[in-house]
């Protein structure tokens, strides 16, 4: 059987989109192929009017399926997918921002879209062909909307040559991976990370990037047009005029309200609306808020557009007043408290071994990271109550300023330690996550990490009116609210390190952006500098409260010696000498603890384990076995010599106990690989012990009815030596 299906060319690579095989009753359902990677949305409308909110209820759900990459979950109890994986909330986030703003947010019928991959090929990625997935199944579906929306991934290949969708090979090796969606002529959505791309390759790129998401909305559009569903009509929320009049009298001083809302000051907003919901109890609550809401915008965006006059008083590339003290967490291992005008984030950094490092199970199998970076926003930093827990804003963030930093941090060859950064908001303005960056930045330098260089973010804004656009530098959360386009920015003086941007309306013409971008750099120079005044680099020594590490490398050959049956080896090692050891395959052995000579005292350890004896070598060795032929002397950690004693002065084996420390010397390894071992001085002839006649035995000249070692004129031992003496059996 056949279904209705598109075929979309990008620079040689085929994209499939098909229709009808899956989600028979959704509203609208597709599967979306590149390679053998193969993605499924459906979404389904509600028909009736979710009453009692005042936001569209859309929701999206992005889940990965184990067996699409061919895995089952390495987790000893649960095989069944579970919680989302972090990589699963950034990507639904990247779908729903790119789709969200192409809905009229006036309307109120539950909108639910899920998305898929049913098959993952290991080079195509499942991550844009999802966002293109589920702008297919929208535009397929009777629900009304402003898309279709295209997506692409752009990288760079070593000459600097843009590459579209690149293969998770390319993708290794390209100093860029940008994200970009949106409607034809337009961007929607932004996420990108670099290794401080310069602004104008990243300005290329996004360019480079429309020309290929007009070509999917194109495609889009001319396949939904084909084989979509009727478009039904919506109700939109409005507001009852006497409502709007009601609350426009009640705003005394618009001008004022604003001017208190904005700097913080005053009476808050909620306290006014809350009054008039009192006063007059027949009118819905939401409508007062809405009705207020769009008071306080429309002057807000008049004044920027009219007059560059923002709310707060400030200049239009103004940033605000910062403040910043690092080291001020005696016990950790770095901090820094990051103050811009009213948010302030409290970063904080904890070092550990590599065997600390986080291992990520999914359907692409696993994956370790030894970077981590985690975002905290509670209520009280927003002046709210609400639950404390890890959503999705908070994933996001963290993720945005871990890619940020990610390109200078140092290599493990360089510094082995597993980082992780906890970035706590403790007063919230707009900005937060570049604030995160800023903090965590001077927090790393505080803690001894050799940052490359130091980055710094800012968030920018839009406020449009037809061919009218303002760009605002350093958004507090007022005009985050109430303006066009949240625009993050973080990087170097030499570059961008990581890009975000949404939009809350239709699209925002790459022009634009091009704006945005070199008054960003203008304000990331400037938060730099203000950086620089406080901390200009790492600190040259790690906090005394931070573990100490050292490594080595060993032959892979060894590893299994180092472990031993079961892990009892290592286990023993950590225990002796209070370390926590990793172990990478290719034999990189890393020791980590809380004291130097505790590390230092079990790398050599280690050392000597793998150590292999060498003739000639001088060794300070303990007896541990005491044999009549002669002593078996360790002298290697699991390396034991034999003392013949025919290489040994008489009274000085005689005398000989387990446990002694000697002094031993190897003067062969024999071709079986045993170690023979000597205790004479340089030029001292061997001694030679005689066999009496018929006698079984070693040496010669013994003594009628004697038992004897030694020889020449040392003479013979007396009887009722140690039995067994001539009975030469090495045990070894």
């Amino acid at each position: 059987m056949t279904y209705p299906s598109t075929t979309i060319v990008l620079n040689g690579k085929t994209i499939i989109i098909e229709t009808g095989r899956f989600g028979a009753q959704a509203s609208g359902s597709v599967t979306v192929r590149c390679g053998d990677t193969i993605v499924n949305a459906a979404v389904v409308a509600s028909k009736k009017i979710k009453e009692g909110i005042d936001y569209f209820p859309l929701s999206l759900e992005y889940q990965e399926k184990y067996y699409a990459g061919g895995v089952i979950s390495s987790s000893r109890f649960i095989k069944r997918e579970g919680r989302p994986s972090e990589n699963e909330i950034l990507t639904g986030r990247v779908i729903d921002r790119s789709l969200r703003p192409l809905f009229d947010q006036g309307s109120r019928n539950e909108v639910q879209i899920m998305v898929s991959p049913l098959s993952y090929d290991g080079s195509e990625e499942p991550e844009i062909l999802a966002v293109i997935a589920a702008s297919a199944a929208v535009s397929l579906s009777d629900y009304p909307w402003a898309g279709p929306v295209g997506a692409v991934r752009v990288g760079m290949d070593g000459n600097g040559e843009y590459l579209v969708n690149p293969t998770v090979e390319q993708k290794l090796n390209s100093p860029l991976d940008l994200v970009i969606s949106g409607p034809k002529g337009g961007i929607s959505m932004v996420e990108s990370g670099a290794s401080e791309v310069s602004e104008e390759k990243m300005i290329g790129a996004l360019k480079f990037a429309q020309a290929h998401v007009n070509t999917i909305a194109d495609a889009i559009a001319a396949f939904a047009k084909e084989n979509g569903k009727k478009k039904r009509n919506i109700v939109i929320a409005g507001i009852d005029p006497t409502v709007e009049k009601i609350v426009k009298d009640e705003f005394q001083n618009v001008e004022e309200i604003l001017v208190n809302e904005a700097k913080k000051t005053g009476t808050p907003v909620s306290e006014i609306t809350a009054a008039i919901a009192a006063k007059y109890p027949e009118i819905n609550p939401n409508q007062i808020n809405e009705v207020a809401d769009g008071l306080l915008r429309d002057l807000a965006r008049s004044q920027i557009l009219d007059k560059n006059i923002r709310a707060d008083g400030r200049e239009i590339e103004e940033i605000r007043k910062i403040n910043i003290e690092v080291g001020l967490l005696p016990r950790t291992h770095g901090s820094a408290f990051f103050q811009r005008g009213l948010t302030h984030v409290l970063s904080v950094v904890t070092l550990a071994s590599p065997a600390r490092a986080m291992t990520i199970d999914g359907m692409k199998g696993e994956e370790i990271r030894r970077y981590m970076h985690h975002y905290n926003m509670p209520g009280y930093a927003a002046g709210e109550t609400g639950r404390p827990g890890t959503g999705r804003r908070e994933i996001g963030h963290g993720a945005l300023a871990e890619r940020a930093l990610i390109p200078v941090l140092p290599s493990a060859d360089v510094f082995p330690y597993t980082i992780r950064v906890v970035s706590e908001v403790m007063s919230s303005n707009g900005s937060t996550s570049q604030a995160s960056v800023c903090g965590s930045t001077l927090s790393l330098m505080d803690a001894g990490v050799p940052l490359k260089k130091p980055v710094a973010g800012v968030a920018m804004g839009l406020i449009t009116e037809g061919d009218k656009y303002v760009t605002l530098t350093d958004i507090s959360g007022f005009e985050d609210h109430f303006g066009d386009m949240d625009f993050k920015v973080a990087g170097t003086k030499d570059g961008i390190t990581a890009l975000q941007m949404d939009c809350k309306v239709t699209g925002v013409n790459a022009d634009i952006l091009v704006k945005a971008l070199e008054q960003a750099k203008r304000g990331r120079l400037k938060l730099l500098d203000i950086m620089n005044e406080t901390l200009d680099a790492p600190r040259p020594k790690l906090s005394q409260y931070a573990p100490r590490i050292t490594s080595t490398k060993v032959p892979q050959l060894k590893i299994g010696e180092i472990i031993g049956p079961g892990g009892k080896m290592i286990r023993q090692i950590q225990e002796d000498f209070g370390v926590e050891i990793d172990i990478q395959e290719d034999g990189t052995v890393t020791v980590t603890g809380k004291e130097q000579l505790k590390v230092d005292g079990a790398i050599a350890y280690i050392d000597a384990m793998v150590a292999e004896a060498e003739v000639g070598k001088t060794y300070q060795g303990t007896v541990v076995r005491i044999e009549a032929f002669g002593a078996f002397v360790n002298i290697i950690p699991g390396k034991d010599g034999l003392v013949h004693v025919s290489q040994v002065n008489p009274d000085t084996f005689r005398a000989m106990k387990e446990g002694d420390k000697v002094t031993v010397k190897c003067y062969e390894i024999d071709s079986m690989g045993r170690v023979n071992l000597t205790m004479l001085e340089e030029g001292q002839a061997p001694f030679r012990a005689e066999r009496p006649a018929g006698g079984s035995g070693f040496g010669g000249g013994q003594p009628s009815g004697g038992r004897s070692f030694g020889g020449g004129d040392r003479g013979g031992r007396p009887q009722g030596g140690r039995p067994g003496f001539n009975k030469f059996r090495d045990t070894r």
